[in-house]
C-alpha cells in the first residue's frame, strides 16, 4: 500500500482567469459562441463573436485590436472532469475581464516579466494566448504584471480605456 509522503501547504501562485488583486475592474458578461467544448479556456483573451456585446470567440488571423474584448474569467463555478480539465461549455454565460487586472494564459516557452507589453495570439493552436512577442501578434491595450505563475499563466493588466 502506498501513501502520500510529501506534503506541500504553499497556495499555487495564480489560477487561470482568476483575478490578480482587488484593484478596480470592469467585468462584464457574455455567451461562448465557440462549439467545441476543447477551444475556449478560462483566463484566455477572447474577441468579439457574431452578435457584438453578446458573445465572445477564440480570436482569428482577421481580428484587429478594436475586437478585443477581453480576458474569460474563472467564476469557480465549472466541475473538474476526471482528467483534470475544466471546461467552458458552448453557449455558456461567462465572466469577461474588460479592464483590471487577471491571470491569463501564456504559450509554452513565454516568459514574461513586469511590464512586458502583452500581446494576443491570433492565428495556430496557441489562438487566445497571450505573450511578450509582437510579430504576427495583436497589441493589446495593456501589459504583463508579472511573471509566470503556476504552469503556463502569468498576470495581465488590461487598461481601462474603454469610452
Amino acid at each position: 500500500m502506498s501513501g502520500q509522503t510529501t506534503y506541500d501547504f504553499r497556495t499555487p501562485k495564480g489560477v487561470a482567469g482568476a483575478l490578480v488583486d482587488i484593484s478596480p475592474k470592469s467585468i462584464d458578461s457574455r455567451v461562448n459562441s465557440e462549439t467545441d467544448i476543447n477551444k475556449m479556456r478560462f483566463g484566455m483573451g477572447v474577441v468579439v463573436g457574431t452578435d457584438p456585446g453578446v458573445d465572445v470567440r477564440v480570436p482569428t488571423s482577421t481580428n484587429t485590436a478594436k475586437d478585443f474584448e477581453g480576458v474569460l474569467l474563472n467564476g469557480y463555478t465549472q466541475q473538474m472532469t476526471m482528467n483534470g480539465d475544466v471546461q467552458v461549455f458552448p453557449k455558456q454565460t461567462v465572466g469577461l475581464l474588460r479592464w483590471g487586472r487577471a491571470w491569463g494564459r501564456v504559450a509554452d516557452g513565454v516568459s514574461p516579466a513586469y511590464n512586458d507589453p502583452l500581446y494576443l495570439i491570433i492565428s495556430g493552436a496557441n489562438a487566445g494566448l497571450f505573450t511578450n512577442v509582437a510579430a504576427g501578434n495583436l497589441a493589446i491595450h495593456g501589459r504583463f504584471y508579472g511573471g509566470l505563475g503556476a504552469g503556463n499563466i502569468a498576470p495581465v493588466e488590461i487598461y481601462n480605456d474603454l469610452p
